[in-house]
């Protein structure tokens, strides 16, 4: 058994001890018990909206139309003071009898996918398949499922709670949707928060934090043949992508980096003026983060000196860095009361959460030190950020009711 998965277990018997009564009790309220029923009973309509969100394209940065979508249905569920924040968030509220304890849970809106990507999904038995329909459609579906049957029970809270769907999780987009929130729209009214993002039924609260840069390497340029011997931007990025790729880094904490895109030039027969490439790294231990982080510029610096030096034209390469994502790194404590209540909920209701790490919408306030932690939306989810991503329907209900149980428990006094 490795650490990760003793400590889970050594949180759940003590979670069962000391956190898991308050949502068994919970469970006995007749209109809880209601919401939950209907939560399972409901999945037809659960994945039905699912299936209606991500067939509207959502880019990373140009979410408004499926924004407007989950605005519209914030506002036919009943939800307060239905709102869009500057930055795009969409939030309505569902008030308790005082503003505090103060819950957001959100799921986010964008995904990976460029414009003009197909997004249309297909059904084959218990499978659907489209891009997105896992990642975070499923969460967006489970947000709006807690509403209607919170509802439709009539479920009645002593704290408040926010429902979001935010924008900026994805790739480019920095998390710019939390950032605005905890920075900006909501600011210091927050005191948990829960992202719902993924599927099966896990607590993540670990962040997993990330360095993503924008390299531009620039020369001069020139006729393949009429100016050869002038040194070659591209050579220089050829030979920093091999050093990068020779790298070694810890397998724990796990640490990762990866050249993803790479562009440049003008023609096959032009030397490039400018190649670029982007690149991120990651890990959950800021240390651990800053060394790959460094080791990575090192490699870069050395391989312009090394590309002027191959054509003796000293200073004629250069690289332009620029730092386009930083998430932070993080952690919700496992004895944590957040934590406990996500693992005590599960149990509760029958289900296995194990913990875990992960890079989400949570990173954001777990490096504020707000109580955070994010949890699937049941089902399962293959092949993320894939053309071929797929969820498989069986039991998704479960994310739902652990989602609903879980915000239920985490507004009372």
């Amino acid at each position: 058994m490795n650490r990760r998965a003793l400590t889970s277990v050594v949180v759940l018997l003590v979670g069962a001890g000391v956190a898991a009564q308050a949502p068994n009790d919970l469970m006995q309220n007749a209109a809880v018990k209601a919401a939950l029923a209907g939560a399972k009973a409901s999945e037809a309509q659960t994945v039905e909206d699912q299936i209606r969100f991500c067939e509207i394209p959502a880019p990373s940065f140009k979410e408004e139309v499926r924004g407007r979508e989950l605005q519209r249905v914030f506002t036919q569920l009943g939800l307060q003071n239905v709102r869009v924040d500057k930055v795009g968030n969409v939030l309505g509220v569902y008030p308790g009898a005082a503003a505090h304890p103060h819950l957001v849970i959100a799921a986010h809106l964008d995904t990976v996918f460029p414009e003009g990507t197909d997004v249309k999904v297909k059904r084959e038995g218990n499978i659907l398949r489209g891009p997105g329909i896992a990642d975070d459609c499923r969460g967006l579906a489970v947000l709006v499922a807690i509403v209607r049957e919170m509802k439709k029970a009539n479920v009645q809270t002593p704290g408040t709670i926010t429902f979001v769907a935010n924008v900026g999780e994805e790739g480019l987009g920095d998390l710019r949707g939390v950032k605005e929130l905890f920075n900006t729209t909501l600011k210091g009214q927050i005191d948990n928060f829960i992202s719902i993002d993924g599927t099966g039924v896990h607590v993540t609260n670990v962040a997993v934090g990330s360095h993503r840069y924008r390299m531009t390497f620039k020369g001069p340029g020139g006729h393949s043949f009429g100016a050869f011997g002038r040194a070659n931007p591209m050579g220089a990025m050829g030979r920093a992508i091999a050093k990068i790729q020779e790298i070694q880094v810890p397998r724990q904490p796990k640490t990762t980096f990866n050249v993803g895109t790479i562009g440049g030039g003008t023609s096959v027969n032009s030397i490039p003026f400018e190649g670029w490439m982007e690149l991120d790294m990651r890990s959950s231990d800021p240390a651990s983060l800053a060394d790959v982080d460094a080791k990575i510029q090192k490699a870069i610096d050395t391989s312009v000196v090394e590309e002027n030096a191959r054509w003796g034209k000293p200073g004629v390469i250069t690289v332009e860095k620029k730092l386009v994502g930083d998430r932070p790194a993080g952690n919700t404590p496992e004895n944590s009361p957040i934590v406990r209540a996500g693992l005590a909920t599960a149990t509760a209701l029958g289900f296995t959460a194990n913990l875990g790490e992960g890079s989400t919408d949570s990173n954001l306030p777990m490096s504020l030190h707000i109580p955070s932690i994010t949890i699937g939306g049941g089902g399962r989810g293959t092949d993320a950020h894939a053309l071929t991503e797929s969820f498989d329907m069986t039991d998704a209900w479960q994310g739902t009711q652990h989602a609903m149980l879980l915000v239920i428990s985490l507004v009372q006094k």
